[in-house]
C-alpha cells in the first residue's frame, strides 16, 4: 500500500479505539453493557478532535510500525500522556452533567493499552517474529537425538534457521523422557518411526559429542529402522559461538559408518620421525601423502618438502598447507612445493642433495587396480622403479629414515598394482639387508594397510552421489570385503610405525574386521531416509546393481603374507616376517623387468612378477591399452568397465 493509504488507514484504526475504549469505560462504570446515547457521545467527539491532531503531532503516524521499537512506543506514551491531561480537565476536573467523572480517568488508560496493543500486533504480525513462525511451517523438520549441552546449543543455533526447524529431542535417559527442554518436547527413541510419521520429521541430527564410536554405532542401527536421513555437526561449541555456519551441517562422518574406534597417537612417536626435522612427502598431493602433509605440520617440522608430478593436486595442498601453518603459528616452517617425478633420478637426487630431508614418506604410486592392469607399464615403472630410485637417493644423500606407503593389495596379488607394491616392498627389504652396517644411511620401512575412507576414488563417496542421484548403488560383487580405516588414523600410525622401525621393517596396520561392500551400501541408503529395493522390497527406492568382478580385483584381501605376525608397543601396529631375495638376484630380476618394460613386453614383465612375487597370479590377460588397439584386444570390453562398480575397488593410498 501507499504511504498515504497506510497512514489513512491507521488514523481510522486509532478512531475506532477512541470510539470503543469510550464505550468500554462507559460500562466499566454503569457495570454492565450499555447503549450510548444523548449526551454520552459528546465524549466520543472530544476524544476524536483531541486525541488525532495530538497523535499526528507527536509523529506516531511516521513510524513504521512492522519495526515499531521503544522509542516508538515512549511516543505514543507521550502523546497519549498529553491526551489523557486534557481529557480528564474537561471530564473529571471541571465535569460535564451526564457523564459520569470516571469515565474521563478510565478511557485515556483504556485507549493507551489499545493503542499499544495495536503497535505491537502489527509488529508481530507483519515483523520478523511472526513471518519466521509462517516459516518454520514450510521448513524441513528435525529431531535432535541428545538432550544434553551440546543438543540445547544446537536447538539453539537452528533458531533461526533458513533450512531447519526443531521440532524435539531424542533421548534414551529415562528421566528426561516426556520432559519439556526450551519449549520443546523430549521423546523416546524407540518412539522415532511413529514420530516420524505424525510429526514429518525426516531428518535427525547427532548431538552426541561425548559418545563412543560404540554407542554411536548402535544409535545408528536403531535409527537404520526409521527412514529418516542422518546428519552430524562439524563442531558444537563453534556452531553455538556463531562461528560455523548451520549450512555446515552435514553427511554422517565416515568414522560413524565405520563403527571403528580410534587410537590416540602416541606423541613421542610423532615427534621423533617429524619434530624440528626436515621432513620429505612423495605423492604429496593425493590422499595419503595430503593427509601425511597436514599431520606433519601439526608437529612442526623445521622444513616440508611435497614432491609430486600433478601439478594442480601439489598446488591445492600446498595452498592448504601455507593456511594451517598460519593457523599453528609456525612462522619459520618452510613449506617447499617440487614439481617432479619419482622416476627422474637426477632431479630426486639434486633434490635430496639441496635439501637434506631426515625423514621420507613415500606415497607416490599408482593405485587404481583396473587403471593400472590396463595400464601396466607404467604401473610397474612408477611403483617398481620409482621406489628404486627415490630409495637410492635417499640412502646416498642421508635421509635417516625411509617408509613406504604400501597396501594390502600386496598381499597374494591378482593384480599388477598389488604385484608392483609387493615387489617394491622386496625392493626396500634387498637394500636394507644388503648395505652393510657401515655403508648404510638409510633406515628401510614400508607399512601395509587396506582402504582408506574418504580418499579419492573411496566408496563412500560415490555411494552417497550415486544415492543422491537416485540410484542404482554399484557393487561389483555381492560377497565382496574390504578392511576399512580412516585417512587420518592410519597417516598417524604409519607416521608411528616409521618411528619405531629398525631395518627392512613390514609393518601391518590393524585394522579391525573386514567390512562387506553391500553391508555398507545397504546402511548408507537407509540412513539417506531411504530404503533398497530388492526382492524383499519391490517398491524400494534405490537399487543395489551388481557389475561382475573387474580385472585384477579379489573378492576378499589380506595384510599378512605368512602367519608369524608379531606386535609391537603400539597396539594397532603389527610387524611381520616377509620373505624376499637378497640385493644380489633381485638386482639382476630388476634389470631383466626393466628391459621387458622399455620393450613393452608384458607377457616377459608379467612372467618376471610372477616369478618374483610370491602368491601373484593375474587373473586376466589385459594388454597395456597404449600399444595394443581394441581391435586386437580381447579384453577390449573390460575398457568401458573401468569406473563401473568403481565404489569397491578403493585406492589404498593417494597417489
Amino acid at each position: 500500500m501507499p504511504r498515504a493509504a497506510k497512514r489513512a488507514l491507521a488514523l481510522l484504526v486509532d478512531s475506532g479505539l477512541c470510539v470503543l475504549t469510550i464505550w468500554l469505560a462507559y460500562c466499566f462504570r454503569l457495570n454492565e453493557w450499555t447503549v450510548l446515547t444523548g449526551v454520552q457521545w459528546l465524549p466520543v467527539f472530544v476524544s476524536l478532535c483531541m486525541a488525532l491532531p495530538i497523535f499526528i503531532v507527536m509523529g506516531m503516524y511516521r513510524a513504521i510500525f512492522r519495526y515499531a521499537n521503544m522509542a516508538a512506543f515512549i511516543a505514543v506514551l507521550k502523546a497519549i500522556a498529553i491526551y489523557g491531561v486534557a481529557f480528564m480537565t474537561i471530564f473529571t476536573a471541571l465535569s460535564v452533567p451526564g457523564v459520569p467523572r470516571t469515565v474521563g480517568i478510565l478511557q485515556p488508560f483504556l485507549l493507551l493499552i489499545a493503542i499499544g496493543l495495536s503497535r505491537l500486533g502489527i509488529r508481530y504480525w507483519l515483523g520478523d517474529t511472526y513471518q519466521r513462525i509462517l516459516h518454520q511451517n514450510t521448513l524441513a523438520k528435525v529431531l535432535i537425538y541428545g538432550a544434553g549441552n551440546a543438543g540445547r546449543q544446537l536447538a539453539g543455533a537452528l533458531t533461526n534457521s533458513a533450512e531447519l526447524n526443531v521440532v524435539g529431542y531424542l533421548d534414551d535417559d529415562p528421566r528426561l523422557k516426556g520432559g519439556i527442554m526450551g519449549g520443546l518436547p523430549i521423546y523416546d527413541p524407540s518412539d522415532l518411526p511413529v514420530l516420524a510419521e505424525t510429526l514429518g520429521v525426516h531428518n535427525v541430527l547427532l548431538a552426541l559429542p561425548s559418545a563412543s564410536r560404540q554407542r554411536r554405532n548402535e544409535i545408528l542401527e536403531h535409527i537404520r529402522k526409521a527412514r529418516v536421513n542422518v546428519r552430524t555437526l562439524p563442531d558444537l561449541t563453534a556452531l553455538a559461538q556463531g562461528r560455523v555456519a548451520v549450512s555446515d551441517i552435514r553427511e554422517l562422518e565416515i568414522e560413524d559408518l565405520l563403527g571403528r574406534e580410534a587410537v590416540a597417537p602416541r606423541q613421542e612417536l610423532l615427534d621423533k620421525a617429524m619434530r624440528n626435522k626436515v621432513v620429505m612427502v612423495t605423492g604429496a598431493g593425493g590422499s595419503i601423502g595430503g593427509e601425511l602433509c597436514r599431520q606433519i605440520l601439526r608437529n612442526a617440522p623445521s622444513s616440508l618438502i611435497l614432491i609430486d608430478q600433478n601439478e594442480f593436486a601439489l598446488y591445492n595442498i600446498h595452498a592448504e598447507l601455507l593456511k594451517l601453518a598460519e593457523v599453528y603459528k609456525h612462522e619459520g616452517l618452510q613449506i617447499v612445493p617440487i614439481l617432479c617425478s619419482v622416476r627422474d633420478q637426477d632431479r630426486m637426487e639434486h633434490i635430496m642433495e639441496s635439501w637434506r630431508p631426515q625423514t621420507l614418506y613415500h606415497a607416490a604410486a599408482y593405485k587404481h587396480v583396473p587403471l593400472v592392469e590396463h595400464n601396466a607399464v607404467e604401473g610397474i615403472k612408477n611403483n617398481v622403479m620409482g621406489t628404486l630410485i627415490t630409495a637410492r637417493a635417499a640412502n646416498k644423500y642421508g635421509v635417516s629414515n625411509f617408509v613406504l606407503i604400501s597396501t594390502d593389495k600386496a598381499v597374494r596379488p591378482t593384480n599388477v598394482m598389488g604385484a608392483s607394491k609387493r615387489l617394491a616392498e622386496m625392493v626396500l627389504q634387498a637394500l636394507a639387508a644388503e648395505l652393510t652396517a657401515d655403508r648404510l644411511r638409510t633406515n628401510f620401512s614400508m607399512v601395509r594397510f587396506g582402504n582408506v575412507l574418504g580418499s579419492s576414488g573411496s566408496v563412500v563417496p560415490l555411494f552417497r552421489q550415486q544415492i543422491k542421484e537416485g540410484g542404482p548403488v554399484t557393487l561389483t560383487h555381492p560377497k565382496i570385503t574390504r578392511y576399512f580405516m580412516t585417512i587420518s588414523e592410519a597417516s598417524q600410525l604409519v607416521i608411528q610405525a616409521g618411528a619405531m622401525a629398525e631395518g627392512g621393517d613390514v609393518f601391518l596396520l590393524d585394522m579391525g574386521e573386514p567390512v562387506r561392500i553391500a553391508d555398507l551400501a545397504r546402511k548408507m541408503v537407509e540412513l539417506s531416509g531411504l530404503t533398497v529395493r530388492d526382492v524383499d522390497n519391490p517398491e524400494g527406492d534405490i537399487e543395489l546393481a551388481v557389475t561382475g568382478l573387474r580385472p585384477g580385483e579379489k573378492l576378499y584381501e589380506e595384510l599378512l603374507i605368512g602367519d608369524n605376525p608379531e606386535t609391537t608397543e603400539h597396539p594397532r601396529i603389527m610387524k611381520a616376517r616377509e620373505d624376499f631375495l637378497f640385493w644380489a638376484e633381485l638386482s639382476k630380476k630388476l634389470n631383466s623387468l626393466n628391459a621387458s618394460l622399455d620393450r613393452n613386453d608384458m607377457v616377459a614383465a608379467r612372467a618376471t612378477l610372477a616369478e618374483l612375487v610370491s602368491g601373484y597370479s593375474s587373473t586376466g590377460e589385459v594388454s597395456d591399452l597404449a600399444f595394443t588397439g581394441a581391435e586386437t584386444n580381447p579384453a577390449h570390453e573390460d575398457v568401458n568397465a573401468l569406473a563401473s562398480g568403481a565404489g569397491n575397488q578403493l585406492r589404498t593410498t593417494g597417489a
